[in-house]
């Protein structure tokens, strides 16, 4: 199963965004899913309130950091991460992605994630 499908069933099956994007990069970060969960907790739903940023752009921003600090300068990767993502989503907040203020939903929970991992995978 690619990343991309293991981290929307994870998302189906009681994570946040955030845990679901860890989760599915637990094996190659050396780390159970049940840290994967505890480090996203608080990630989920925009940082809590949809007005930060999307929580699976906060996991894969993260997995970023986890897999390559003090391999490489990491600033430029997340900046292309952020900047993929937000591309391929309309937006990089919560809210705005699911059309809190304007009811047009921009990106899914599900696209996020899918789109959050496509966005890691093309910077890693």
């Amino acid at each position: 199963m690619d990343k991309k499908d293991l981290a929307v069933r994870y998302k189906h099956n009681g994570c946040n965004c955030c845990q679901a994007v860890i989760a599915a990069y637990a094996v190659e970060l050396g780390i159970d899913v049940n840290t994967a969960k505890k480090l996203g907790a608080a990630f989920g739903l925009g940082m809590g309130n949809m007005k930060g940023d999307c929580g699976a752009l906060c996991g894969a921003q993260l997995v970023l950091g986890m897999l390559d600090c003090g391999k490489s300068p990491v600033a430029p990767k997340a900046r292309t991460l952020y900047s993929e993502f937000e591309k391929s989503c309309g937006a990089v907040i919560c809210g705005d992605l699911k059309g809190v203020n304007t009811g047009k939903i921009l990106c899914s929970c599900d696209d996020c994630v899918r789109n959050a991992v496509d966005a890691l995978e093309s910077v890693k």
